[in-house]
């Protein structure tokens, strides 16, 4: 059984900056100059101190961990893992939108409240009444978008 060192308080969360350079490099298998280096290069970039200090978070430190795997394992350079961090993060943004509108659209559905509307090719919308009919004329190429109660 692994001892809690919180001492039956709940661990810090992932970001919190609670690391110096030294630990962080020591529980990262990374020497500190490569942290620096890092740092520099804008792959992780940990919370500071009032004195200017570097502190690193567990979540940091997982980025650290990832970068090592990428750059000896992988053999992606530098440039390339900071590219992949990027899209990482643009990633995790638009999942989150994503979330967001689903939980709107679910909460927009539950209202029970439904619009209706045609598309035409050109992006022009329509509103319709429940039961209305596109015009015939390049009704073949509109989209036409219902919910059924």
């Amino acid at each position: 059984m692994v001892r809690s060192s919180w001492r039956g308080a709940a661990p810090p969360p992932g970001d919190a900056p609670i690391y110096a350079i030294s630990a962080a490099a020591q529980l990262a298998g990374i020497h500190a100059q490569t942290l620096r280096q890092y740092d520099r290069l804008g792959l992780v970039t940990p919370s500071r101190t009032r004195g200017g200090g570097r502190r690193y978070s567990m979540d940091d430190l997982d980025v650290l961990r990832e970068v090592q795997r990428l750059s000896q394992e992988e053999g992606v350079s530098l440039a390339g893992i900071r590219r992949i961090l990027e899209l990482e993060d643009q990633v995790g943004a638009l999942r989150s939108r994503v979330r967001e509108l689903s939980e709107e659209l679910a909460r927009e559905r539950s209202k029970g409240m439904g619009r209706v509307f045609a598309a035409a090719p050109d992006g022009q919308i329509t509103p319709l009444r429940p039961g209305e009919r596109v015009t015939p004329v390049r009704a073949e190429r509109a989209l036409v978008v219902w919910r059924k109660r």
